[in-house]
């Protein structure tokens, strides 16, 4: 405990000007961040720039990132075809009124590769993509309600976040959690209208749905919860989910703003689900601000169809603004089939030399993940729904120790330790990554032993 202490005033030494600017922040900032998900410990690390694989703060520190602004940036920073499109349009104007052929040829290669996406609609992020797939659903089918998954995350529509935080209560899990919302003073209608799935339970899938099928417009699903745990979804699961929703007139919403990097067609096409609607966003942008909505041509007529009033109206000041479309353009572009499979055999065997430092030091961790992305567990058996991956106290008192325990060895692993990879990353930064693993699960090890002395 006391090295790890001392380590930790070290760190926060050589995060001197980190911590000034903090200081400025708290003064014009709520909690001193703009952001929610900012973490800090005790302060956050301020960037300076990021080169490729890894960053560098205003102190000189240089980290190898594991999170890429949330898995957004696939190529990592700096990515020279997305700086290259953006200087050159930079010079001719960033938004106007009228649209741009830009629009159109991030259209097109996004309706080429995603079979889902018939059509599609850009907006400014994830959370807005979400809020008019849920708009459009309500729209196509006339229905107010939606299911979800609990403890998935949507984005900070209310009726998407409602049941993103369910816990259990003192003596366990409900059956079926209720949705609450994440904040005080929501309408109490918001959580009415909103009713919770487990992930991978088949059995009271319909019966879940069935029970409220006359006002369900839509299940909105990640194909592989990230918040929720990042799992596999079960092939029996898609395809009750599948059979039941268009048993009664449901809609299903894939949200993949994240998951879209699963592969070249995306994370529906993975796993054998067909969505009516799909939501993307993250590495569709090459990192600038976008969202898309698209799907069936029937569904996305509510949107408007030529000479038509539109069911749905969907605007926005920057939707569709030529930066983020060409930027968006020039990072998909470069991720053919082979970058796909490429950053998947990377991803491949990071999980399984984590998975062996666990099996081989005995530890009580797992993990789960797929093609670019994963998560470590403070759990001995994989998760296979939220509840199995929900934290106790004294794991997530672990999971923030081996944050630090990473972030002294010069690597960011968020909180959760849920990672991602970019192509800029090379065998060397795979070794780095599993050798901090395992040394921490060693210094757990003898941690453990001394406590029991």
């Amino acid at each position: 405990m006391l090295v790890q202490a001392t380590n930790r005033l070290r760190q926060a030494s050589a995060r001197s000007r980190s911590k000034r600017l903090f200081s400025r922040a708290k003064a014009v900032f709520p909690d001193g961040t703009t952001r929610a998900t900012v973490e800090r410990d005790p302060f956050p690390i301020y960037v300076q720039r990021g080169e490729g694989a890894y960053l560098i703060d205003v102190d000189g520190n240089r980290f190898l990132d594991l999170n890429n602004n949330f898995t957004t940036l696939i190529h990592g920073h700096g990515f020279a075809p997305v700086a290259e499109a953006v200087v050159d349009l930079l010079r001719s104007g960033t938004c106007f009124a009228n649209p741009t052929e830009h629009e159109i040829a991030l259209a097109e290669l996004l309706t080429t590769r995603i079979p889902a996406m018939e059509r599609v609609r850009f907006v400014n992020s994830g959370t807005e993509a979400v809020m008019f797939a849920i708009k459009a659903a309500r729209a196509f089918t006339g229905r107010p309600a939606i299911a979800r998954i609990e403890g998935a995350y949507h984005g900070a529509y209310d009726w998407a976040e409602a049941g993103q935080g369910v816990s259990p209560g003192k003596d366990g899990w409900e059956p079926v959690s209720i949705a609450t919302p994440t904040y005080r003073g929501t309408p109490s209608s918001v959580a009415e209208e909103v009713h919770l799935l487990r992930f991978n339970d088949v059995e009271s899938l319909e019966a879940r749905l069935r029970a409220v099928s006359d006002r369900i417009a839509c299940v909105i699903i990640d194909p592989m919860p990230s918040r929720a745990g990042l799992m596999h979804p079960e092939p029996d699961f898609i395809e009750a989910l599948s059979q039941t929703a268009r048993k009664y007139g449901i809609l299903i919403i894939a949200d993949e703003v994240l998951n879209l990097r699963q592969g070249y067609a995306g994370a529906s096409a993975r796993y054998g689900l067909n969505p009516d609607l799909i939501t993307a966003g993250k590495i569709i942008g090459g990192g600038f601000p976008i969202g898309a909505i698209g799907g069936r041509e029937e569904v996305m007529r509510v949107f408007g169809i030529e000479d038509a009033k539109p069911l749905l109206s969907q605007g926005g000041t920057f939707s569709a603004n030529p930066v983020s479309m060409a930027a968006g353009l020039a990072a998909m572009a470069a991720m053919t089939p082979d970058t796909f499979d490429h950053l998947e055999a990377m991803g491949d065997r990071l999980r399984a030399g984590l998975s062996a430092s666990i099996a081989r030091r005995d530890a009580r961790f797992s993990v789960t993940g797929a093609a670019s992305l994963f998560r470590i567990h403070p759990k001995r058996v994989a998760p296979v729904e939220y509840r199995d991956a929900y934290l106790s106290a004294e794991e997530a008192s672990l999971m923030r120790r081996m944050s630090r325990h990473f972030l002294e060895l010069s690597i960011l692993l968020p909180y959760g330790a849920a990672g991602c990879l970019s192509t800029a990353m090379v065998d060397s930064d795979i070794d780095l990554v599993l050798t901090a693993f395992d040394d921490f699960l060693k210094a757990e090890i003898q941690s453990g032993k001394e406590r029991a002395q």
